[in-house]
């Protein structure tokens, strides 16, 4: 595989990250990511996640690759080393940062933010105290803040920035830190392999945690931690689809997130690391990458891509057998199927959210009911997808799903609700932001309330093919206006997803003429040969 794929996509979004970038040396807000903020003006701060752009500036100012513009360019070092005093500058007075509104301090956009500017600060070889005393201030806040929601990745982000800041600054002060949340990291691994993210595994995230667990390793090797990444490898290894693509909408936060960089820093010491990064190269290769070119998350891979293409091993091992035969990680509730020339790939924490690939495509992918319903003035929307506990029954050639619907999380900013937002973070929330964070993340991410639809998802292997019937139940079909089944619908906020993929391009399954005919209480009957 042609490490250059990594640098093409990477180098790629290079000139967006310079359209969102301030470079007039004479604008107050110079060195600023946040184009919303110092360009067009319609949001009321910036956001501090911006400013790890700074770090796939250093990387393309430092990859010495074909076609790349960027190398060497003087003005890029100027450029970066702006967008480290402004991530200082826009800092609050405890070195914390906001990310979605006001004084929300968010730990997330802190820690990849300071991380990029730790690395960019070093790979340029810079000199300036103020720089160098930002960091020591928000590396002292991130040492002492505790988020709500486990997050696993953000945990191990913090470690990285420790550790490399301590080596920077050539101190000892965040030791007792570093191992208290190495710990952490350690006791949120599963068993089964992954690394928990809100309510369980996600394929995606759970690539940049050993990204940032494998980094930490090279700088302290230690058994335990080595371990843990060798098991996270193993695990992340049955997440790569017979096409090259990875995860998608039955993972628990509904990403196609694939970070490739800590899978060649762990193939220097277990060479079969770097299968996967093949195996994803080839679904690269053939625009199965989502894309991530949004003003908001378009850093995280660039950069990842970019140190991914400096540190590639040369010296591959051969290509892997795909294995057949049942992956059931109970803890996780996703099972892997792998029989003949089909896998499947499917949530049974979900309501049997599932993907499944046939001669190495893609066949079907499916996201479940989904109900538009009229309730009272307004119009909701039933779905399937959920995470929650379902009825579940597994056996060799059957798999059986029975639940209930859950109400999508649909919320919306209006005007009223971002001045209640404001009004309540300048008095009250300034003082207590992981407080509202937490609230905030029960209200988008957490939060479930049942939906008066019960279902019951059936497959079951048979003449070398999946076959699949689903059941709908309603006490009143009457207030349902619109049903179908997506391949791609979520209904949690989780800013990595909702990205597109290829595979995306399946048609929407409408359902609407099946149901307008329904007696109360009658069933919604549908049998597809998959």
């Amino acid at each position: 595989m042609s490490r250059d794929l990594f640098a093409k996509e990477a180098i790629a979004q290079i000139p967006k990250l310079l359209t969102l970038l301030d470079r007039n040396p004479h604008s107050p807000t110079y060195g600023c990511f946040d184009r919303n903020f110092w360009h067009y003006k319609i949001i009321d701060f910036p956001s501090g996640m911006a400013q790890e752009f700074v770090w796939p500036l250093a990387l393309a100012y430092d990859t010495n690759t074909a076609n790349n513009p960027f190398y060497n360019q003087p003005a890029i070092r100027q450029w970066v080393e702006a967008g480290i005093l402004y991530a200082a500058k826009s800092a609050h007075a405890d070195g914390s940062c906001d990310d979605y509104f006001p004084y929300e301090r968010a730990g997330g956009a802190a820690a990849f933010s300071l991380l990029a500017c730790i690395e960019s600060y070093t790979l340029l070889g810079l000199n300036n105290t103020v720089a160098l005393r930002f960091f020591e201030k928000r590396a002292d806040w991130l040492a002492h803040h505790n988020e709500s929601g486990r997050l696993t990745n953000h945990q191990a982000l913090i470690v990285l920035c420790l550790e490399l800041l301590s080596r920077l600054l050539q101190t000892s002060k965040w030791d007792r830190s570093k191992v208290q949340r190495l710990e952490r990291v350690l006791s949120w691994q599963s068993s089964e392999g992954w690394f928990q993210e809100y309510e369980g595994c996600d394929p995606g995230y759970h690539t940049l945690t050993i990204s940032c667990l494998a980094r930490i390793y090279q700088l302290l090797p230690d058994i335990r931690l080595k371990d843990a990444i060798a098991k996270a490898v193993d695990l992340a290894a049955q997440f790569v689809h017979p096409d090259g693509s990875y995860g998608g909408e039955y993972t628990s936060r509904n990403t196609y997130n694939f970070f490739p960089h800590g899978f060649e820093l762990v193939g220097q010491w277990m060479p079969e690391a770097l299968s996967i990064n093949d195996r994803f190269l080839v679904g690269l290769a053939n625009n199965l990458a989502p894309c991530y070119a949004d003003d908001h998350i378009i850093g995280h891979h660039t950069w990842n891509y970019l140190l991914a293409w400096r540190d590639f091993i040369t010296e591959r091992p051969s290509p892997m057998l795909r294995s057949t035969g049942r992956i059931w990680l109970k803890e996780a509730q996703i099972l892997i199927d792998r029989r003949e020339d089909s896998e499947l790939y499917l949530a049974l924490n979900k309501g049997g959210v599932f993907k499944l690939f046939r001669a190495n495509q893609l066949v079907a992918s499916d996201t479940q009911f989904s109900l538009q319903v009229i309730a009272g003035n307004k119009v909701k929307n039933a779905v399937g997808h959920l995470i929650d506990s379902y009825l579940t029954n597994v056996s060799e050639n059957e798999i059986s799903i029975r639940g209930q619907l859950g109400w999508a999380k649909q919320k919306q900013m209006t005007p009223i609700n971002l001045l209640i937002l404001r009004v309540v973070m300048l008095i009250f929330g300034r003082f207590f932001p992981n407080l509202i964070r937490k609230l905030l993340q029960k209200m988008l991410i957490t939060g479930k309330k049942k939906a008066p639809f019960y279902f019951h998802r059936r497959l079951w292997w048979e003449n070398g093919q999946w076959h699949l019937t689903d059941e709908l139940q309603a006490k009143s079909w009457n207030q349902v206006i619109s049903a179908g089944i997506g391949g791609d619908q979520t209904s949690i906020y989780v800013v990595m997803s909702r990205t597109f993929q290829i595979g995306q391009l399946q048609s929407w399954l409408d359902l609407t003429d099946k149901i307008k005919n329904l007696a109360p209480g009658e069933l919604l009957k549908l049998k597809r040969n998959i």
